[in-house]
Order: C-alpha cells, then sequence, then structure tokens
C-alpha cells in the first residue's frame, strides 16, 4: 500500500518556524518531522510515499533532491575532474512521489488531486506533522477486517482538540468541536482508506475533515482504531520543544525502528 503524508498547509499557528520553511521540514532532533513520520511507516514495509505539496513545495523536493547525497558517505576526486565515489549508502529503501497540489487548496483537495498516483488502490493517509507509535500493522489488518471505506486512527490527547463520537464497534457516528474536558477521542490522522473515498473529497476547497469524514461517518462507512499509545502535534514551539526533548533523551515513544 502507499503512504501518502499531507505536507501543504501554511502552519499558521507556527509562524516562529513556517516563516521560511513549510511545517514538515522543521527539524526534532537534526531530522525533519517528515522524516520521522516515514520511518514509523518504513518500520512497517511501507516504503512508497505520495507526498502533496504545497506552501513552499520546493524546499520538499530539495530536501529529498539531496537525501541520498547526505546519508551517504562520499569521496570527491578533484584531481579526476571531480568525480565522486560513493561508500556506505543510504539504507531508506523509499521511492518517494512529489506533487504540486496547489498553494491554497484544502485538504481534501490534495487528495484529490493526488489520485492519479494511487492506481485504483487502497492506500494510507496521515498528516506531516503528527507522531505517534501506532502499530500500523494491526491498524492495516483492523481496517481489512470491518470492510468499510475509511479508518481514523483516534486518540486521546485532551480537550483543545475536536472530538470524534464513536459508537459501537468503532462505528464513527459524528464529530464535535472542542469538547470541554479531557478524555475525547479526537482525530489522529494515520488513515486508511479504500479508493472509493474520492467520490466525496471535491475540488480545491474541499477539507477532508468537514464533508469527506462527515459523509463517511454518516453512511456507516467510517470506522475508528482507537490507538491509546503514544501522539503528539507540532502545532507550536511548545510541541517542538516538547518533542525534541523526548528525542534528545532517547526515548522517543515514535522511534520503534531499530538504530
Amino acid at each position: 500500500m502507499k503512504v501518502v503524508i499531507l505536507a501543504g498547509g501554511y502552519g499558521t499557528r507556527f509562524s516562529e518556524e513556517t516563516a521560511n520553511r513549510p511545517k514538515p521540514l522543521i527539524e526534532i532532533g537534526d531530522k525533519p518531522i517528515l522524516w520521522h513520520i516515514m520511518k514509523l511507516y518504513s518500520h512497517y514495509g511501507f516504503q512508497e510515499f505520495i507526498i502533496p505539496l504545497g506552501y513552499k513545495g520546493v524546499l520538499i523536493k530539495e530536501f529529498f533532491a539531496h537525501y541520498y547525497l547526505h546519508e551517504s558517505d562520499v569521496t570527491f576526486d578533484f584531481a579526476d575532474g571531480g568525480s565522486m565515489t560513493m561508500h556506505q549508502r543510504c539504507t531508506d529503501p523509499w521511492k518517494v512521489t512529489l506533487v504540486d497540489t496547489g498553494r491554497d487548496t484544502l485538504t481534501g483537495g490534495r487528495i484529490q488531486r493526488i489520485r492519479p498516483y494511487l492506481d485504483n488502490e487502497p492506500f494510507l493517509l496521515t498528516y506531516g506533522d503528527g507522531l505517534s507509535n501506532v502499530n500500523l500493522s494491526k491498524l492495516v489488518k483492523y481496517h481489512r477486517s470491518h470492510g468499510k471505506m475509511a479508518t481514523v486512527t483516534a486518540v486521546q490527547p485532551g480537550g483543545r482538540f475536536g472530538a470524534l463520537q464513536i459508537g459501537a464497534s468503532g462505528k464513527v457516528d459524528g464529530f464535535r468541536e472542542k469538547p470541554s474536558g479531557d478524555g475525547g477521542w479526537i482525530n489522529g490522522g494515520f488513515f486508511v482508506f479504500q479508493p472509493e473515498v474520492f467520490a466525496y473529497m471535491g475540488g480545491d476547497d474541499t477539507m477532508l475533515e468537514k464533508e469527506p469524514l462527515e459523509a463517511l461517518a454518516g453512511q456507516g462507512q467510517l470506522k475508528a482504531y482507537e490507538h491509546d499509545g503514544f501522539w503528539h502535534p507540532m502545532d507550536t514551539l511548545r510541541d517542538k520543544t516538547l518533542l525534541e526533548g523526548l528525542w534528545k533523551s532517547g526515548s522517543a515513544p515514535w522511534k520503534v525502528w531499530p538504530t
């Protein structure tokens, strides 16, 4: 299955960092948060990525254009006309497709624009600014078991996010904005979609989190995979500081891949 990572938004709540680069390139340790997300998927065997670009997308293209070189040992022989010899090479077996989906396109519209790259097959999707230790193999197994069009990973970070209303057998009945107390299940990303969901995506002004997911929920086609482990977004400088501290401590919960 291919993995879609949404990486086109402005990150307006994080202007300290996003004035000069897109949020997915903000670093945790010495690697962009986008890299951390890809390493999680890669650990579970998902190696092909499609990344819809928007705001400052050229910088993400440049990151991947130089990634192989930056991750490898190399000798430059200037006496031999500047020849280059690669030694210890990058070991990430990734295939990455970068798609310009428009500067102002909303999330549902970005998904609609990358449809030709998905070959009418089921796919995984998440946001380019959230980290988790969700078991992706179990998530996909759960999705395949219930036979519905869509699965969303539900998490419980606290009361500042809009909540999912989850009914019997994990069925998502609806959404409500910003519950007054902590403990509500929210949309944590890490979706699995059947190709039929494209009928719900609409045009560039379609937001995934509104009409598409609400319609899928209303028709009983959206199920929630409840994840009670680690999940944290990077929306503010405070979030970045927290995630950076976890990484530097050597005990980052989302680092499930071997060193």
